[in-house]
């Protein structure tokens, strides 16, 4: 019988000898020192997979300085799965050891720790899902973020701040700034007819009266009741010389709310002084009579307003109809003043040709006449008076003529004939009655001495 081991060739027994000496020799060693001796198989291995963890270290160490400013959800595809795996991994795994133990003459090396599709280590089953999911996923970048929508801006500007400022500037009678402390709160708020209206009163007071009706019938069109809005468009009516369109107003305010007679005064006050003079000129009566009328209406105006053309035309047909030197230069006076602001205005030409046909004038009454026609052909004034000079001047050439030609006796009828044209024309007419004067003396005296010598006695 022949026990294991004790008979075994040569060469097992030297490599039996060295082992042994090489094992005294690590137990003399550190207990670290020993932990490193190995199998030359896996020591080679070891050695093998630490030098490619040193230079994947290195390669990683100059990405991360690389990428150090990067955010995670930015980097490249692969550099973000190295990453993701560092953090799932344990930040030392541990080496697996040899242990010798006695008898043992052959190591079997650990199994490595499975390995994912990707390649990666599988670590206790986690996964990228749950990695992602689990505390330390990162957060996206700041950068990729929706920025909040801002609050809406608050107004600089208050319109009730800007209307109490523009109260108090109108209080003090301080009308311009009130209007431009009016005009902030109306571009904050343009509908409302509190701001408007209160801006409209500023403008009238200003005497401001046109942008002052803008403004009234602006609130009357947002309000068609407000009372306080209505009253103030009623009198902005009367400051602008326009009676009719403010009763309209007083008597839509009628209908749905009292109106007393001190209310009306002014409007009816108005109208009544506008309709005696148009029934004074209506009835041919002296021209003074229109011209108080008219004084009395235009108490009415506001200071500063223009009067109404309408109005002026009265007063020159006025002036016209007094008929004196002075009265019919006031009627020039008038139609000069309407052909400045628009040189095309029939009513004007006609009123100016017929002041200078009252001054005896007639050529340039007659070219006034036909301009009022160009501008109006169916200007029914221009027409009849046209035709009254043409024709007046027609009858007076032809007496002229007649006087000059020695016919005396039909001159004096042609001078007659042309007195009953126009007899409200003294200007004219006294030339016509001084030329028949002239022509009756030849006829009644120039015969007589005209008679032979030789019959005179």
């Amino acid at each position: 019988m022949v026990l294991p081991g004790i008979f075994k060739p040569r060469k097992n027994s030297e490599a039996d000898s060295k082992k042994s000496s090489k094992a005294r020799d690590n137990s003399s060693q550190s207990p670290s020192r020993r932990s490193l001796s190995k199998s030359p198989t896996k020591s080679v291995k070891e050695s093998e997979l630490r030098s490619r963890q040193r230079k994947s270290a290195s390669r990683s160490s100059s990405k991360n300085v690389l990428y150090s400013d990067v955010h995670p959800l930015n980097l490249p595809p692969d550099e973000r799965e190295k990453r993701r795996s560092a953090m799932s991994m344990p930040s030392d795994p541990p080496t697996p050891m040899d242990i010798d133990r006695d008898g043992d003459t052959s190591s079997t090396p650990s199994s490595p720790p499975p390995t994912a599709s990707n390649g990666y280590p599988d670590l206790n089953g986690a996964t990228d899902e749950m990695d992602m999911e689990g505390p330390t996923s990162p957060v996206p970048p700041p950068h990729r973020l929706k920025p909040a929508t801002p609050p809406p801006p608050k107004p600089a500007l208050d319109p009730e701040d800007c209307k109490a400022l523009g109260n108090k500037y109108f209080k003090n009678q301080d009308y311009v700034k009130a209007i431009a402390e009016y005009t902030k709160a109306v571009n904050l708020e343009p509908r409302s007819v509190t701001y408007l209206s209160n801006r409209s009163a500023a403008l009238m007071s200003a005497n401001r009266f046109e942008e002052a009706l803008a403004d009234a019938k602006q609130g009357q069109e947002i309000e068609p009741q407000n009372v306080k809005v209505l009253h103030r468009l009623a009198r902005i009516y009367v400051s602008l010389g326009r009676p009719s369109d403010a009763i309209d107003v007083l008597d839509h305010i009628s209908t749905f709310q009292t109106v007393t007679p001190a209310e009306r005064a002014a409007a009816t006050s108005m109208q009544s002084h506008i309709k005696q003079a148009e029934d004074a000129l209506r009835r041919g009566t002296t021209g003074s009579m229109v011209i108080h009328a008219l004084d009395q209406a235009e108490k009415g105006l506001g200071l500063g307003v223009e009067k109404p053309r309408k109005w002026q035309l009265m007063r020159g047909e006025a002036y016209l109809k007094m008929g004196n030197v002075n009265s019919l230069g006031d009627a020039q006076g008038v139609a000069m003043s309407l052909l400045r602001k628009n040189n095309k205005d029939p009513e004007a030409l006609v009123l100016r040709g017929r002041a200078l046909y009252a001054q005896g004038d007639n050529d340039k009454a007659l070219q006034h006449f036909r301009e009022a026609l160009n501008c109006d052909p169916d200007y029914k004034d221009g027409v009849r008076y046209l035709r009254l000079v043409q024709k007046l001047e027609r009858m007076k050439e032809e007496g002229n003529t007649a006087f000059r030609t020695g016919k005396w006796k039909q001159a004096v009828d042609l001078y007659g004939q042309a007195l009953e044209v126009d007899p409200t024309n003294k200007g004219i007419n006294s030339k016509l009655y001084q030329n028949r004067a002239m022509a009756s003396i030849k006829v009644t005296f120039l015969p007589h001495f005209l008679l032979p010598k030789e019959t005179e006695g």
